[in-house]
């Protein structure tokens, strides 16, 4: 099995419409749908923010996107972090935090690095080295919790 996703990372002026329409639809797919939160996605912040998707024979198959220190956090973040359920299984969250990381590291070096992440992947996130941060806390009914990852 093939776990290289084509990549491109891109700021919100460098993304095409075809490929600003795939993200949003994927994060309303998983984000809306799939995870029932009834939530504006379109926040403000893409605008400010690099866009790292991978893709699999030109579908979407993960996305995040790298905001930068003082929009959501004093730190750089990482946010909007998403598998297709067409992709699940396949090793496209490892691989799509691994490239987030290194490309945060490119635009801001070996820098703490934030996440607002869901509960339930805290485990997920720790193996990349992201440690709570912050108490719990509901997000569109979801058991959210900050993470930082320290400078590695």
């Amino acid at each position: 099995m093939n776990y290289q996703l084509d990549w491109r990372f891109q700021t919100f002026d460098e993304l095409t419409t075809i490929e600003l329409y795939g993200i949003l639809r994927l994060r309303s797919e998983v984000f809306v749908l799939e995870q029932r939160c009834c939530f504006l996605d379109m926040d403000n912040k893409d605008q400010l923010s690099h866009h790292l998707s991978g893709y699999r024979d030109g579908e979407l198959m993960a996305f995040s996107r790298i905001v930068p220190p003082g929009v959501s956090y004093e730190y750089p973040a990482i946010g909007r972090i998403v598998v297709s359920p067409r992709g699940r299984g396949a090793g496209y969250g490892i691989e799509l935090l691994n490239a987030s990381i290194q490309k945060l590291e490119e635009l801001y070096g070996k820098v703490p690095i934030r996440i607002g992440a869901q509960l339930y992947l805290k485990r997920f996130y720790e193996s990349f080295g992201f440690r709570q941060s912050s108490e719990i806390y509901l997000e569109d009914d979801i058991e959210h919790i900050e993470m930082t990852r320290a400078i590695q």
